[in-house]
C-alpha cells in the first residue's frame, strides 16, 4: 500500500469499495488526481472527490504545476484556475478543451474575478464572440469600455438596456453605453422613415 501505483490502481478500479477509494484519494499526488478525474471508467463520486482535492491544493501548487493543470485537467479544474493570479495560467485554462461556456460565465460573474481574466476573455477568439459570454462581460465592472461598446452593439437594444440595469459597470461607462443605444435607436428610426 506504500506504492503510489498500487494506490492509483485501487482508486481507479471500478470495483474498489467507496469506503476505501474515497479516503485514499486524498493521499494521491497532484497529477495522479488529475488522471483519476479524467479516467472514463472511474465512478463519478470518485472523480468529484479527486477534483475537489485538487481544487483544495491549487493554492499550494507551483506556477508550473498550475499551468500544466490548466492545459490538461478536467473542465472543473480549469474553471477554478480562471481566477488564478498568473496571466499565463488564465490563458492556458481558457484554451482547455474541457472548459465549458457556463464555467466561463460563472467565473465572470464573480465579484473577485481578476481584471487579467476579464481582459483575456474580452479578446479571446473562442469565448468573446459567444452571446452569453458577452452578456456576462457587460455585467462585469472590469470590462474595458471599448470592448463593452463593441459587445453592446452586437446585441439587441432592449437587451442591452436590461443588462445595463443590473450591471456592475462604472456609472460613466453605463451612461456612455446607454447614450450609444439611444443614438442607434434614433438612427434606425430615421432610416425607417
Amino acid at each position: 500500500m506504500k506504492s503510489r501505483k498500487v494506490k492509483l490502481a485501487l482508486v481507479e478500479h471500478p470495483r474498489t469499495p467507496r469506503h476505501i477509494s474515497i479516503p485514499m484519494v486524498r493521499h494521491l499526488f497532484t497529477f495522479d488526481l488529475m488522471q483519476v478525474a479524467l479516467t472514463p471508467v472511474v465512478p463519478a463520486d470518485i472523480k468529484m472527490s479527486a477534483e475537489e482535492s485538487l481544487i483544495n491544493r491549487l493554492g499550494r501548487l507551483s506556477q508550473g504545476e498550475r499551468l500544466s493543470l490548466a492545459r490538461r485537467a478536467s473542465g472543473r479544474i480549469a474553471a477554478a484556475l480562471l481566477i488564478d493570479s498568473e496571466t499565463r495560467v488564465i490563458h492556458a485554462a481558457l484554451e482547455n478543451s474541457r472548459l465549458t461556456e457556463s464555467a466561463v460565465i460563472k467565473a465572470l460573474m464573480r465579484r473577485n474575478a481578476p481584471a487579467a481574466f476579464v481582459r483575456a476573455v474580452c479578446h479571446h477568439e473562442k469565448w468573446a464572440p459567444r452571446r452569453e459570454v458577452r452578456i456576462a462581460l457587460l455585467r462585469n465592472e472590469k470590462t474595458p469600455l471599448s470592448r463593452a461598446l463593441e459587445f453592446s452593439r452586437s446585441l439587441p437594444r432592449e437587451l442591452v438596456r436590461e443588462i445595463l440595469h443590473r450591471s456592475h459597470l462604472p456609472d460613466a461607462t453605463k451612461e456612455g453605453l446607454l447614450k450609444d443605444v439611444a443614438e442607434r435607436s434614433g438612427n434606425s428610426e430615421e432610416s425607417a422613415s
